[in-house]
């Protein structure tokens, strides 16, 4: 019946035609599930960025410890034969060859990589482990860059990868012990001198200064965040099947929702302003919470991910309640004073990355 050819046409424009109409009178249909993340320049176009190569022109392989800022880092560099450790202060704009000043070249037999730096103005500490003990370094960044020993009497030192393991606040460094079923808090001055001890019944872990929050190595994370100055308690929202983790400002409390995903909420301390920030594949990728008091930090798998092992990192900023995608395929995910930074590309040939969240 080929004379049903053309008014089937004529049929079909029709309906295209109303359904055209419809949407110009009523407006398109809303789209349904979650809000796309931003892109970094869209969300934030004047954010300052940077890249460094993961091995230096001397063939030594470069780990970043600490960001001055998106250019400028701290971190170890392992010898290509392996037998020393520097210490370095890198600049890279990502284009010409970095800038290295080095601090500190030591043997790297019994020896761990620099680890927790810490910064305020132009002093510099860290830890140095030899031969399983740690002791504390300094270095003053406006000076000729000669290292000094601050002391040895450390402590059984405990380090959780967060900004707050080592603290450098009004001329003294801090830091927390474990100590039978307690904690020390530990503190030297910059300059040198005799190591003081505060004690504390629990597990406690450092925050920003001068608060401490327990429950480090609990099932269920933080139940009380302490002010070491006036010994005020604050206690902080907790639940049998989640696991919470605080900064003075704000918690993070993380558990599964009714479909077995992840859900990631914050609140303040107090309980108030609680809201979901993620949800699904998602999980916590830094040790601190809500960063600058408001940025968290998350990672979210994917199909590719059990191939690379990478996953998508995600910022999620508290102040506009919006989430920003800022990066598709992200490992070694870092934080410390402000800066985020993830490498980029295999084990054989990467890119670190690095994003001064302090100019968004």
């Amino acid at each position: 019946m080929p004379e049903r050819a053309p008014l089937l046409r004529t049929l079909v424009a029709l309906a295209v035609t109303l359904v055209a109409g419809a949407a110009l009178l009523f407006g398109a249909p809303a789209r349904s599930g979650p809000v796309p993340p931003l892109s970094v320049g869209a969300a934030w176009p004047t954010v300052q960025r940077g890249s460094i190569p993961s091995h230096l022109p001397d063939g030594g392989t470069y780990t970043p410890g600490l960001f001055f800022d998106a250019r400028t880092s701290a971190g170890t560099v392992r010898s290509a034969d392996n037998r020393f450790l520097r210490l370095i202060v890198l600049e890279s704009d990502g284009k010409a060859a970095p800038t290295v000043r080095e601090l500190r070249r030591v043997p790297s037999a019994d020896r761990g990589p620099f680890s927790a730096p810490a910064r305020s103005g132009d002093t510099l500490v860290w830890v140095e482990t030899v031969k399983s003990r740690p002791q504390l370094w300094t270095a003053d960044l406006t000076a000729d860059g000669s290292a000094r020993m601050l002391t040895d009497d450390v402590g059984a030192l405990r380090l959780y990868d967060s900004q707050y393991d080592l603290t450098v606040t009004d001329g003294t460094v801090r830091w927390a012990a474990a100590a039978g079923d307690g904690t020390e808090f530990r503190s030297v001055p910059v300059g040198g001198g005799r190591v003081t001890v505060q004690r504390e019944a629990g597990d406690w872990g450092l925050s920003a200064w001068p608060w401490a929050v327990d429950g480090q190595t609990a099932a269920t994370g933080a139940s009380t965040l302490r002010n070491l100055a006036t010994g005020v308690d604050v206690a902080v929202p907790t639940g049998r099947r989640a696991v919470t983790a605080c900064s003075p400002a704000w918690c993070e409390i993380v558990s599964l929702n009714s479909e077995g995903d992840t859900r990631i909420e914050l609140s303040h301390p107090d309980g108030s302003a609680r809201r979901v920030v993620a949800e699904g594949t998602v999980g916590t990728v830094i040790s601190d919470v809500a960063v600058l008091d408001r940025f968290q930090v998350i990672g979210r798998t994917g199909p590719q991910s059990e191939l690379s092992g990478n996953q998508e990192l995600l910022v999620h900023d508290l102040t506009d309640r919006s989430t920003v995608l800022v990066s598709p395929d992200a490992a070694d995910i870092s934080y410390r004073g402000g800066v985020l930074w993830w490498s980029t590309g295999d084990r054989n040939s990467y890119v670190r990355n690095s994003l001064d969240l302090r100019t968004v």
